[in-house]
């Protein structure tokens, strides 16, 4: 069978300040007003037959990628969690193991979760055509046909025509102008998506071939995992002897090189983008009569081909063309289109001068809801809570700060140094320093609550979790 395999990592540099390093581009609504690039990506295939996928992420985006998927009604066949980056060989080495515990002869089909395929009949098709290199016991790749002499893409040379798709001659790095016109002119050339497909016990026969120490690692990881509800947690020591090497080098260049015809490459055109920086968005996505992509509250006169996002607040352009801007609750970006593949010059300064706009947004995801910093000062801190129907915020302790809950939305339970009781909309809990408290929504809707917190440091560190129903010590 074919087991889906979601590669959803990666920092959120790219698509600054929508995207932060805690809640990067694949959890974000980007191009569907309804879908996260993430969930996209698993709709894509409802009409392929699949076992349920594997999605591989960073341990700190785990409570986002399972609530996305659980609000899909969409099992899955594990999350695995890497403790740091090692690139995707080893990613896709962690899927290849774990597939094979569903079917020893399952075929890997390897996508990136942030992605855009407007054409899911031509996707189909290409994944129909790749199962059956696969299955023989080839590799399949996707390789893109080129729409432009695209300088920010690798390139794949395609040979000779075989019963699916053409041979890999070549992987070619990102070119310079001259040379990826004459790629596309060739009509050899197509750009090189990263998506695969390979059985799991031949991609492990190739990493064991081309990059043993890898392989041990990753077995050594995986080997004894830690299970926590679909998570899988690796053993840190283990992964942290991993080599940081991406699946080109490791596997696909030393294939091509040493064994011709290994490799097959499928043409896939079909409106595909990696939406790789603000541009390549803007590019991807619906404009209006004036080649102006808008999102949220806009007005634009005399203005053309902009990309306009407004989160919170009116944003008015008036006179000015090819323009990105990006406005949240606690930063804005204005760019030319032709600079925003530089925006990460501003994330480093960002943490440079030691702030916290490259992590966090001023509103943060939780397991149990979300929390908008609303107000601070010197010594007090006030936030919008969000609590979900049926969820804790864990049972803890402040050394630093006392809280005030004020309920303006459905019904608390709230316990303070064990002793709880329930809190209707307009009354308020008063949570001093050192005490230990939670609070719990009991009800069917939404609990929202005004906490203001008061002392001399107001840290999100400064939490000591007694209990916590989502694993957390930190």
């Amino acid at each position: 069978m074919i087991v889906p395999v979601i590669m959803a990592g990666g920092n959120g540099t790219r698509m600054w300040p929508l995207s932060r390093s805690m809640y990067p581009k694949q959890f974000l609504s980007l191009v569907s007003d309804t879908e996260t690039m993430l969930q996209s990506t698993l709709l894509r295939l409802a009409d392929v037959e699949t076992a349920a996928p594997i999605l591989i992420c960073n341990e700190e985006h785990r409570f986002i990628a399972a609530e996305q998927i659980r609000a899909l009604g969409i099992d899955n066949s594990g999350i695995i969690l890497e403790p740091f980056g090692r690139n995707t060989a080893p990613a896709i080495a962690l899927a290849a193991i774990q597939a094979q515990a569903i079917d020893e002869n399952a075929n890997l089909l390897i996508l990136a979760a942030d992605h855009v395929i407007q054409n899911t009949a031509a996707f189909t098709q290409a994944i129909a055509e790749a199962k059956q290199v696969s299955q023989s016991g080839g590799v399949a790749t996707f390789g893109i046909v080129p729409t432009a002499p695209e300088t920010g893409y690798g390139y794949i040379h395609a040979g000779s025509k075989q019963s699916h798709g053409f041979a890999v001659e070549q992987f070619v790095e990102k070119p310079d102008s001259a040379t990826a016109q004459a790629f596309v002119t060739s009509g050899d050339y197509y750009w090189n998506s990263g998506m695969f497909m390979v059985k799991a016990t031949r991609y492990l026969e190739l990493l064991g071939k081309y990059k043993p120490d890898m392989l041990s690692a990753c077995q050594a990881s995986i080997a004894n995992p830690a299970l926590d509800f679909d998570f899988i947690r690796l053993n840190k020591e283990a992964f942290a002897a991993c080599p940081d090497q991406s699946v080109d080098y490791a596997v696909m260049e030393p294939l091509s090189n040493n064994e011709p015809g290994g490799i097959s490459v499928i043409p896939l055109d079909a409106g595909w983008s990696d939406v790789g920086s603000w541009s390549s968005l803007w590019e991807v996505s619906d404009k209006d009569a004036s080649g102006n992509v808008i999102h949220g509250d806009v007005m634009a006169k005399q203005a053309n081909n902009n990309h306009i996002h407004s989160g919170y607040k009116l944003v008015s352009l008036l006179g000015v063309d090819d323009l990105v801007v990006v406005d949240t609750k606690d930063a804005l970006l204005v760019a030319h289109k032709d600079s925003v593949q530089d925006v990460k010059q501003i994330v480093n300064q960002i943490k440079a001068d030691g702030r916290t706009e490259h992590k966090l947004a001023r509103e943060v995801y939780r397991p149990w809801g979300k929390y908008d910093s609303i107000d601070t000062g010197d010594r007090f801190q006030v936030k919008r809570i969000t609590v979900k129907p049926g969820e804790r915020v864990s049972i803890q302790m402040h050394h630093h700060r006392a809280e005030h809950w004020i309920v303006v939305k459905g019904t608390a339970l709230i316990t303070i140094n064990g002793e709880g009781r329930l809190y209707s909309e307009n009354e308020a809990a008063y949570i001093p320093i050192t005490a230990t408290h939670c609070m719990e929504n009991p009800g069917k809707i939404d609990l929202e609550i005004i906490e203001v917190q008061t002392g001399g440091y107001l840290g999100e560190d400064d939490i000591v979790r007694f209990e916590d129903k989502y694993g957390r010590s930190n």
